[in-house]
């Protein structure tokens, strides 16, 4: 098992580890984090996998990227960039074409078909709205819940979000324990 005791804070670092029904895609370096971290992510994307009807025979792919400033360099948060060997600009580019078409539908009964076909479909939007759900992430003194991504503004917890940190959240889903 990759570790990393390396740096000031004595705290070692460990990979982000597969699940049953999910599989770490990026190489181990790119998600260091904490053990406590490490454990609360295993255990959300272990139900986001399953509740999405992924399985040990059928695992989803999870595609992490090292964060560059703050907290990341003690291993307190990690950075998702993909799953199912798709961006999340991308997932996030699919939801806002899906809720532009419902917005325009004829009816309700079209509207709501549209925004659950998306929702059940959208693996990005499943990924962030279970990190929300499920995660037990920090809040800072004075600081919003570390959960930051491209659904940040209308999904929340922290709607109020700075237009530069939801940019800078554009492509991913930060979390930090």
């Amino acid at each position: 098992m990759l570790y990393d005791a390396s740096f000031s804070s004595g705290t070692p670092r460990v990979p982000v580890s597969s699940g049953k029904a999910y599989r770490i895609d990026s190489p181990p370096g790119n998600g260091l984090v904490t053990t406590e971290l490490a454990r609360e992510l295993k255990r959300v994307l272990e139900k986001f996998a399953m509740d999405a009807g992924f399985s040990e025979s059928n695992p989803v792919g999870i595609f992490f990227k090292p964060g560059v400033v703050g907290h990341h360099k003690f291993g307190r948060a990690a950075d998702i960039y993909a799953v199912r060997g798709v961006g999340l600009d991308r997932w996030k580019e699919r939801w806002d074409e899906a809720i532009g078409h419902a917005s325009r539908a004829a009816n309700f009964q079209e509207k709501q078909h549209i925004t659950s076909v998306e929702r059940k479909n959208n693996l990005g939007w499943r990924l962030y709205k279970a990190l929300q759900l499920y995660g037990r992430w920090a809040q800072p003194y004075g600081y919003p819940i570390q959960l930051f991504g491209p659904w940040t503004r209308t999904e929340g917890p922290w709607t109020y979000i700075s237009s530069p940190l939801l940019y800078a959240h554009r492509d991913h889903v930060h979390v930090a324990k």
